[in-house]
């Protein structure tokens, strides 16, 4: 424990600055929620002379505080620090998926407008969701074909997969589009079997 006191906890809340200014606080919260002000027009101005502004300073102290929750639930929670490592290692998985998916420019956007930029991320993110649907359905299909020849396919074993994969996917090759084609059904979920003890 004398490491994270030492490397961590390092300094304390200023308690009676958030007192202080609470009231300013919960006016800009309400603000935000109610769509009266965006929140990145309030950041502009809190972070304007961000040293000398007082209720800048109240929401740092707020949000320490709120860190420093976080961190000791994430210290003594194990099924906290595991949602947590779930979620980043889907976000990190979700994140090469779509590099590779725009394999061009090594991932570096060249346009300078911002709506160019936009369409850029917004149609790498559509060809990357519509692979991710092809990998399910055919992800889908294999496991209940697995079923039906009688294997035992559970939840769990469905959990250790995930729809980024791509060495099935040939990105320079030539693609035959078949327009007059009909495509199969898409299949909505995995049969699970009940398995009774006999």
């Amino acid at each position: 424990m004398y490491i994270f006191e030492t490397y961590i906890f390092t300094d304390t809340i200023n308690w009676k600055l958030i007192e202080k200014h609470m009231k300013d606080m919960l006016r800009v919260a309400l603000s935000i929620s109610k769509g009266k002000i965006a929140p990145s027009t309030i950041l502009r101005k809190l972070g304007t002379y961000s040293r000398k502004n007082k209720l800048y300073l109240a929401f740092r102290e707020l949000g320490r505080a709120v860190r420093t929750i976080f961190l000791l639930d994430y210290l003594s929670n194990e099924e906290l620090r595991k949602t947590v490592r779930a979620a980043t290692i889907n976000s990190e998985e979700w994140n090469a998926f779509i590099n590779w998916i725009a394999f061009g420019g090594e991932g570096v956007i060249t346009e300078n407008l911002r709506d160019e930029q936009r369409k850029i991320i917004k149609y790498n993110h559509l060809v990357a969701n519509l692979t991710i649907l092809h990998n399910v359905h055919s992800m889908t299909n294999i496991f209940n074909d697995l079923q039906n020849e009688g294997y035992d396919i559970t939840e769990e074993i469905v959990s250790n997969f995930a729809p980024y994969r791509n060495g099935h996917l040939n990105r320079f090759g030539k693609i035959k589009l078949q327009f007059d084609r009909i495509p199969e059904p898409l299949v909505n979920d995995i049969d699970f079997h009940v398995i009774t003890d006999n």
